[in-house]
């Protein structure tokens, strides 16, 4: 009885750990929906008789929207709050996922469309999903446990791919593509339900403790949305924060290395799979098993470059350090794939993807660095830009790849063009970034600028 007793105290105490929990769980089935395409690619792409081309355009569909809706998602997270807007999306894009599946029962000549149009709206509904995340972080987790925080929601790609792979590619096999779709929807839409029930602001809690709420405010956590409709501030005054945000030199070396560092997110989530078939000659099954152990190693990469942060944090090191290094070493490691063009056994394939999602995981710092360092009344806006870089690396990521396996014939040259984006990561953010700062909260206006506050 002690013992169940003091877990409960300390249930308690740390509210804040089931909103990270809630995070993490939601996340895995965001991740999971946005690997359901590659994971069928190789039979919807032999159905639909589509080329490499082809099914580059087809994956980066969804990041065509991801990236055009990433302003006006951040500007409703500003002014409607990112727990409102979040729990709506989580719901959206599962029904959208879901009715990817009928397209099985559509005329070849209308799939295409119909495929990239669905995976189109999957992408604007998921747009608002990591600005919103980092803007719940910010408001529960003190600066001293955000690194963490947040490598946990980012860590759950790779524990998707470790959980979803296997699983999608055996329902595949088992019932057949379609119902990848179908499994991954009901499932978004059962944890949007819950995400809406139990998410609230630790202002809005009633059963968050005072010894809590103290921690958190003591610890620089928010608190409280304050949505700028509330403040009324004009549109254009919002659109000058997004200017003004561009203009800052750490901000555009953020913004480069996220298109950087996204890069090997989308390699992974799209062309992975198709390469471990196509080019190593595995069973879609077999693919997807071997896929989850690189992933399993990216996801102890993940949670392993936040404790290793804000461990750093923690013992006095600046902001900028705790950041950056787990980010350099994290880039270097990366660029180990390159390695899979110079050996022939699947083992050696394996391992060395493994040691570049450690890398990647590592690394993937960035909603960190964003929650640091975002002005209070832009954070929507500034998560918006940040996650836009990155939706463009979506965009390009498939089609350039697509078409340079088309050409060559080979994954050889796509392999060096992701590892060329991890170094272009570490050199923005060792040349381009500077100092990490929180500007000065501003009002903006149209000719608005942000001063960066005293260095931390």
């Amino acid at each position: 009885m002690k013992k169940i007793d003091s877990l409960r105290r300390f249930i308690a105490q740390h509210r804040r750990y089931e909103v990270i929990a809630l995070l993490f769980l939601m996340m895995i089935i965001n991740q999971g929906d946005r690997a359901t395409l590659s994971v069928a690619g190789a039979s919807v792409s032999g159905e639909l008789g589509l080329s490499h081309g082809e099914m580059g355009w087809l994956f980066s569909a969804f990041a065509w929207a991801y990236m055009l809706m990433q302003l006006p998602g951040g500007l409703a997270i500003d002014r409607f709050g990112s727990i409102k807007v979040l729990g709506l999306a989580i719901i959206g894009w599962s029904l959208f996922t879901a009715a990817i599946g009928s397209v099985a029962l559509m005329p070849v000549s209308v799939a295409f469309v119909a495929v990239f149009a669905l995976r189109f709206l999957v992408g604007v509904a998921e747009a608002p999903c990591f600005p919103a995340n980092s803007k719940i972080v910010s408001l529960w987790f003190p600066t001293a446990e955000r690194g963490t925080a947040t490598s946990i929601f980012n860590a759950s790609q790779y524990f998707a791919a470790v959980v979803f792979t296997p699983l999608l590619a055996w329902i595949s096999t088992r019932w057949g593509w379609p119902w990848i779709f179908y499994v991954m929807g009901v499932a978004g839409v059962l944890m949007g339900l819950v995400f809406i029930w139990r998410i609230k602001a630790p202002a809005d809690h009633g059963a968050l403790s005072r010894e809590e709420l103290d921690v958190i405010r003591r610890g620089g956590a928010g608190l409280q949305e304050q949505p700028a409709a509330a403040s009324k501030q004009p549109w254009r005054e919002t659109w000058a924060s997004a200017k003004a945000l561009l203009g800052q030199r750490m901000f555009l070396g953020i913004y480069l290395a996220q298109f950087c560092i996204s890069t090997l997110t989308f390699f992974f989530l799209t062309w992975f799979p198709v390469y471990l078939v196509q080019q190593r000659g595995l069973s879609i099954l077999n693919a997807g098993l071997l896929a989850a152990i690189p992933a399993i190693f990216g996801f102890i990469g993940g949670i392993s470059g936040g404790l290793v942060s804000d461990w750093m944090l923690r013992k006095g090191l600046s902001l900028t350090l705790a950041r950056k290094l787990p980010i350099f070493t994290g880039m270097a490691l990366s660029m180990s794939m390159i390695l899979c063009n110079y050996v022939q056994t699947d083992l050696l394939v394996v391992v060395c993807m493994a040691l570049a999602f450690f890398g990647k995981g590592m690394g993937a710092l960035g909603w960190a660095i964003i929650a640091d360092v975002s002005p209070k009344r832009s954070a929507g806006m500034n998560g918006a830009i940040f996650n836009t870089f990155g939706s463009v690396a979506g965009i390009v990521t498939p089609v350039v790849i697509g078409y340079m396996v088309q050409s060559m014939g080979s994954f050889n040259g796509a392999l060096v063009y992701v590892a060329l984006n991890a170094a272009g990561a570490f050199v923005s953010y060792l040349f381009v970034v500077g100092p990490l700062q929180r500007p000065n909260d501003v009002h903006p206006s149209p000719d608005a600028t942000l001063q960066p506050a005293v260095s931390r």
